[in-house]
């Protein structure tokens, strides 16, 4: 493989639905690599087997898919690392947590769940919080702590033992983040991280570094939540002789809360009734189903496109990027530090902006889908008379699922009418211009927007009216409703006869209505 190649990967774990903050982790690793001509990988992080869900690595895989989020290597794909699921690599990582061991850079602990429970609730009785390294670990049962003949004696009787990082005292841990720049951590602050579990699986800390290693990754996007863990990976790096080759990190900023305050979460979207997931899953324990983005309606291309800017921006005024200009323009200099607060609002607003510039055939394939399955299609309908319905409905709707019942007035005729507008805005004779109105209409063949207008517009100067005193009325006439698409456009999308017959069934209502 080429040594200077760009190298990112993405490295969920299958433990449930793929947050929308692990889509963004993916998506900025995705342009990044793409932006400078390099790979992409998949790789799943499955050392916890005990969390592991069934389900979760296909929905992982099937929503980078649908995001537009192109892999070149990984456990489907295949490619020159394989395999890239870490539970089928478990014999790779021991060698590395003994190359620790010999060089003294790690140990065997022998401390048992309960003793560890134990040393926190001492720790908490003093108002400390426990954490297992240069200050404490003198007092746990560990080869560092132990006899060496009893370290020995152990390990030869099977004891189990986890393998911990040895942090050094007193030093401190500097590197430079993409996105935060140069930081430094004092080690005491930094606790023995398990390496290598008893049951020979290896944790994060190693696995994740061992791979990236290996897979000649040469940048590792994660969140913000991994900063404090920071500092053992780069001893892990320096220990293992490879700190040469230790890619560069970008921490992103958490993905906040609509309110800015706290970690955006499933509950937050199940409040306030909006999805925190690409696709919908269901749970294959509780049977619990939560929605998804593709199936509240979302294009792909507004989802990414709102996932980009929660972090980052061009530093110029453009909102709306494809993926090509994402990859154009993204840089980690451009992301924030800070915090990005999620706004469900925007997310709307930026589907609205891609469906007003999706083709109308489209949109137009999408509404007769529609019609079809609400049992509206008719035989008189055709593909040019739903394009134009589609056409009218394009700058109403935010979602192309909005359609049919945004518009449903142009394929069935109201029965029902805005009584309150008919209430303001009716007058005493009024009937006698909307009389006139149908009447001409019925008669009016080949009717298109401008003849419509114009007809409306001669018939209430006659009648002494000014166009704003009946356009509305007009409206609810033909629809129904006060609001809608364009007037004009309508009246002659429907036709003369339809127009007419409409008027003359909505004054049989107001007739009815004003005479009780």
């Amino acid at each position: 493989m080429n040594p200077n190649k760009t190298r990112l990967r993405f490295a969920p774990s299958p433990t449930g639905p793929l947050h929308m903050g692990g889509v963004r982790t993916a998506l900025y690793s995705f342009l990044y690599a793409r932006k400078h001509g390099g790979d992409f990988i998949l790789r799943i992080e499955d050392t916890d087997q005990t969390r592991f869900v069934p389900g979760a690595e296909e929905y992982i895989a099937e929503a980078l898919k649908w995001a537009g989020i192109v892999v070149d290597e990984s456990p489907e794909a295949g490619g020159p690392h394989a395999p890239y699921r870490q539970s089928e690599r478990k014999p790779i990582y021991g060698k590395y947590a003994m190359q620790m061991v010999e060089s003294g850079h790690a140990y065997y602990a022998f401390d048992t769940a309960e003793e560890l429970e134990a040393a926190r609730k001492k720790a908490g009785m003093n108002k400390e919080t426990f954490s297992y390294g240069p200050a404490t670990r003198m007092e746990m049962n560990n080869s560092l702590a132990l006899p060496e003949s009893i370290t020995e004696t152990w390990l030869t009787d099977g004891m189990p033992y986890v393998i911990r990082l040895r942090v050094p005292e007193n030093e401190k841990i500097e590197f430079t983040d993409l996105i935060r720049g140069d930081l430094s951590f004092e080690s005491v602050l930094v606790d023995d991280k398990v390496l290598l579990k008893s049951d020979g699986m290896p944790t994060y800390h190693l696995a994740h570094i061992v791979d990236d290693v290996l897979m000649e990754i040469t940048h590792a996007v994660r969140g913000e939540e991994w900063l404090p863990s920071a500092p053992a990976h780069i001893l892990i790096y320096k220990y293992l002789g490879w700190h040469a080759r230790m890619p560069q990190y970008a921490h992103l900023p958490l993905l906040l809360k609509p309110d800015g305050h706290g970690k955006l979460s499933k509950r937050d979207g199940d409040k306030l009734g909006f999805p925190v997931f690409p696709l919908e899953w269901k749970d294959p324990q509780s049977g619990e189903v939560s929605t998804g983005y593709r199936e509240k309606g979302y294009y792909p291309e507004a989802f990414v496109n709102m996932l980009a800017f929660l972090g980052w921006n061009p530093g110029t005024e453009q909102e709306i990027f494809s993926m090509e200009d994402l990859i154009a323009n993204f840089s980690f200099e451009h992301v924030h530090k800070a915090g990005a607060r999620f706004d469900h609002e925007k997310a709307i607003w930026y589907n609205e902006q891609w469906l007003h510039r999706k083709p109308a055939a489209i949109l137009a394939h999408s509404l007769k889908a529609q019609l079809q399955e609400a049992g509206l299609w008719k035989a008189l309908y055709d593909d040019a008379f739903v394009q134009q319905c589609a056409e009218l409905l394009q700058p109403r709707v935010q979602f192309e699922n909005q359609m049919l019942d945004t518009g449903s007035y142009l394929f069935t005729a109201p029965t029902t009418w805005d009584d309150a507008i008919i209430s303001k805005k009716w007058k005493p004779g009024i009937e006698k211009f909307f009389d006139a109105v149908a009447e001409i209409m019925k008669k009016t063949d080949n009717l298109d927007g401008t003849m419509a207008e114009e007809i409306f517009k001669q018939l209430a100067a006659e009648h002494n009216y000014k166009p704003g005193e009946v356009l509305q009325l007009m409206r609810v006439m033909v629809s129904g409703q006060s609001s809608g698409v364009d007037l004009f456009p309508m009246m002659a999308l429907l036709g003369g006869a339809e127009v007419g017959k409409r008027t003359q069934l909505a004054l049989q209502h107001i007739s009815k209505t004003t005479n009780k």
